[in-house]
């Protein structure tokens, strides 16, 4: 079923599910205000999980401690397209009587893996225009459950259409930040165009003002036709998409091993991941002097254990200390793109550059 986005589609399964003003959705703290958001507009409450700090997903043993009566589900995330431990998070919904929903919004698997998505009662698909697979925007939920798919039908059916206004926006997106953005980067002009661009509302953002408030529309829209052409042109070229981010994810491997860089144990050269994560002592200063430079790794990951960082943190339901593993990632995380366009060159840069940062300070005299 195809809806307006991937946090259209959750919030359209939830919807679906018929979850009931109390019932928990347990989701790890380290994610994406959208993910909270769904949830309270569909009268859930988000219960959230530490993560391992290896994998950078939830657990079986840290959701364990949080189940109650209450628990209806649980999200898994497979973060930056990194594989959680899906075999004991299936054991555990199993066990509990819990729904496991499957997110592949950050990797698609092919036919070289990961396995993902295979054991999830539900998967949502995000077709946003930095996903797996992009359509600029769009969402889509999978089910393997009759009623449930019934509901969903019903949901897609009557969700609305979008503005045609909205929808050229969408399609000019790429046009505008490669004529305007892209030439401008590195210059103080930057700043004052992109400004310009979003008070005349002419690029659609990522996370609008009332989603970083906690508001969600609970309007469901369907996905535009155009858009879903485009997932679909993306989609029969997920194999070499996918080869094409194995191959900066390996290079970025091979060359964080010969230079001891501070990586996970759990990404090995067949992920096709999302974005390379390090994890560094002053990562913000690091990304500060990398943006003078003209390399931009604030991606909104970093900073905030629920991302973007300048959300209304309260209107999450999320305290902080609550997911200490979570809230160390987010202070000393370095993500390294991995996005088809960016060439060997360009990372070979960016990878001596990190080398440099990485170099301890010569002790004072």
């Amino acid at each position: 079923m195809l809806f307006e986005s991937g946090r259209a589609s959750l919030y359209a399964l939830l919807k679906a599910l018929g979850i009931k003003p109390g019932e928990e959705i347990i989701v790890q703290g380290y994610t994406c205000v959208v993910v909270p958001n769904a949830i309270h507009a569909a009268g859930g409450v988000p219960i959230y999980a530490d993560i391992d700090p290896d994998s950078l997903n939830l657990t079986a043993e840290t959701i364990l401690p949080l189940l109650s009566p209450h628990t209806r589900a649980l999200i898994c995330q497979h973060t930056f397209g990194i594989p959680a431990d899906i075999q004991s998070l299936r054991k555990l919904c199993d066990e509990h009587s819990i729904i496991l929903i499957e997110e592949l919004v950050h990797a698609m698997p092919d036919q070289k893996g990961p396995d993902i998505g295979s054991l999830g009662d539900y998967v949502i698909l995000s077709f946003g225009r930095d996903k797996a697979i992009s359509g600029i925007s769009g969402g889509a939920v999978l089910s393997r459950h009759a009623r449930t798919t019934a509901a969903l039908l019903e949901l897609e059916r009557t969700a609305i259409h979008e503005s045609w206004w909205n929808v050229m926006r969408l399609l000019e997106y790429a046009t505008r930040m490669h004529s305007v953005v892209r030439p401008l980067a590195g210059t103080p002009l930057l700043k004052p165009a992109v400004w310009i661009l979003q008070k005349l509302r002419m690029i659609v953002l990522v996370v609008t003002p009332e989603e970083k408030k906690g508001r969600m529309s609970p309007i469901l829209k369907k996905i535009p036709n155009v858009c879903a052409e485009l997932a679909l042109f993306s989609l029969n070229k997920l194999q070499n998409l996918n080869e094409r981010r194995r191959t900066l994810t390996a290079f970025f491997l091979r060359h964080g091993r010969e230079h001891n860089w501070p990586m996970l144990a759990g990404i090995t050269v067949n992920l096709p991941l999302q974005k390379f994560p390090l994890f560094v002592l002053n990562a913000r200063a690091k990304r500060a002097v990398l943006k003078k430079e003209n390399m931009h790794l604030d991606d909104g990951w970093t900073g905030c254990v629920i991302c973007p960082e300048d959300i209304d943190l309260t209107e999450t339901g999320y305290e902080n200390g609550t997911d200490p593993a979570a809230e160390r990632v987010c202070r000393q995380i370095l993500s390294l793109p991995t996005h088809p366009t960016m060439t060997l060159i360009q990372a070979e840069r960016l990878a001596r550059r990190i080398d440099q940062l990485l170099k301890p300070e010569p002790a004072s005299m």
